[in-house]
């Protein structure tokens, strides 16, 4: 039933509407998602058997939440998503800084007003955003910023320091009767995380010395590294034993998630240019993130965020649309030609160990390789490349880079049926030249990384031959 037209105490109390903890409410519409079997958190990948499990958990014991994992994981996506959980509009005293509930008023301002006004008192509905804070840890940040200070301009006003309406509130309280959440929880200074100890257990806060008791109705929810919040020390005893629950996230585990994300967060290429991204690109890209994850020569406790698969995808659509606008070419289909690209635009965002000091391309460039040797194998399995390696071998040579036209790839070997078959079999059904061009280019790659040819790369472009 919807009450949004109810603007009064008085009218509220006389209808059906239940006041319930943010706890209950959330584990009340978990519970109804649940049983209509409804998709609880639309966008997250790959965490329908790991995190999400754990996370209803967390919810049905009603418990504040620490999420743990490695940057890039979703974990403040996940966060944000739990706002679906709210109910679509809440009822709050009309005027009041920290969506009190009428039915159960803690600061002072609806105190009084209820007092006077009665079954008269003014309501208004709030929607789920709005009962949603959100606060990055920083060195910089305040008891101020997250529980209040006292405010000047209300003192000068004539009010006593004593007087609770003195109070500009923070974060914190302003979150009554919702999420609050705070990343990088680690990174908060010790001082900060002691002010948050009354609000997790006793649920009410101090400023400047002086106690106010609000029983905040909040649920607290911080991400954090793994290493710097079990390893580190700079989270304080007494702050990680007020956390009821603490959910793991991960990367993605399969191939199939990471182009999920991939696809799913990507830029759109720009309007006006035909665009397409081989299916055996985008695997190529993620056995690409999940070599470079697993890799020894690359700092781990750091983590390779999706964020690195993303940017890589929309790395070579790039490379493929400033080709197509090149040479003229109605379609932009991308290829292995556009890999190196990658490479460049992937320095910055993977930390190395140190000893591989002056060998990140290196390093880069051989993972790069590793993955399209791996998609490659798996996807001409069976295909016979006899007809194209006797061309080479008949002396032979094609060039590709990334702003080489299909038609003068395709010019050098002819109508190939091989090249039609590795077409079916990566996927591309059309055969126009900028798919087989794109096939072309795969199958040169592939064979020079399996011995089978020959290569010269050089001024960013690759011949291939046999010689």
């Amino acid at each position: 039933m919807d009450h949004t037209g109810i603007t009064t105490l008085g009218a509220l109390r006389e209808s059906d509407w239940v006041d319930r903890s943010v706890k209950d409410e959330l584990r009340d519409n978990l519970m109804q998602r649940m049983r209509a079997g409804a998709e609880l958190f639309p966008g997250i990948v790959g965490f329908d058997q790991t995190v999400i499990p754990a996370l209803e958990r967390a919810i049905l014991a009603g418990h504040d939440i620490i999420l743990l994992g490695e940057r890039g994981q979703a974990k403040t996506r996940l966060i944000r998503r739990l706002v679906d959980l709210l109910d679509a509009y809440s009822p709050t005293v009309e005027g009041c800084e920290i969506n009190d509930s009428p039915f159960r008023p803690v600061c002072a301002f609806c105190l009084h007003l209820i007092d006077e006004e009665g079954d008269l008192t003014p309501i208004r509905w709030v929607p789920p955003e709005a009962r949603y804070g959100e606060k990055l840890a920083t060195p910089d940040t305040a008891v101020a910023d997250l529980i209040g200070d006292v405010d000047p301009i209300k003192v000068a006003e004539g009010r006593y320091l004593s007087d609770q309406l003195t109070i500009h509130y923070g974060l914190v309280p302003r979150s009554h009767r919702g999420i609050f959440s705070i990343n990088e929880l680690p990174d908060l200074p010790t001082r900060i995380q002691v002010s948050l100890l009354n609000v997790l257990e006793e649920r009410d806060i101090q400023i400047r010395g002086y106690r106010v008791s609000l029983p905040l109705d909040i649920l607290l929810i911080a991400s954090a590294n793994p290493e710097d919040y079990t390893n580190r020390g700079r989270i304080i005893t007494p702050l990680k034993d007020r956390f009821g629950s603490e959910v793991r996230t991960h990367y993605p585990m399969t191939i199939n998630d990471e182009i999920m994300i991939m696809e799913q967060e990507s830029t759109p290429p720009p309007a006006g240019v035909s665009i397409e991204v081989p299916e055996f690109l985008k695997e190529i890209l993620a056995e690409f993130t999940h070599a470079v994850r697993n890799s020894s020569h690359v700092n781990q406790r750091s983590g390779v965020s999706v964020r690195f698969s993303i940017a890589n995808l929309e790395t070579i659509v790039a490379s493929a649309v400033r080709r197509a606008l090149r040479t003229g070419s109605g379609q932009a289909v991308a290829r292995i030609a556009d890999l190196p690209s990658v490479l460049l635009a992937s320095m910055g965002r993977v930390e190395f160990e140190v000893f591989e000091e002056g060998r990140e391309m290196d390093v880069l460039r051989r993972l790069l390789a590793q993955a399209v040797v791996e998609v490659f194998r798996d996807r001409s399995n069976g295909v016979d490349f006899a007809e194209l390696i006797d061309l080479f071998d008949e002396g032979v040579i094609v060039e590709s880079g990334d702003l080489t036209p299909a038609g003068s790839m395709l010019l050098e070997v002819g109508h190939l049926a091989v090249l039609a078959e590795f077409a079916r079999r990566v996927g591309l059904a059309e055969e126009s030249p900028d798919h087989l061009a794109s096939v072309l280019d795969f199958a040169m790659e592939g064979l020079h990384l399996t011995r089978r040819l020959n290569k010269d790369a050089e001024a960013g472009s690759s011949v291939y031959g046999r010689s």
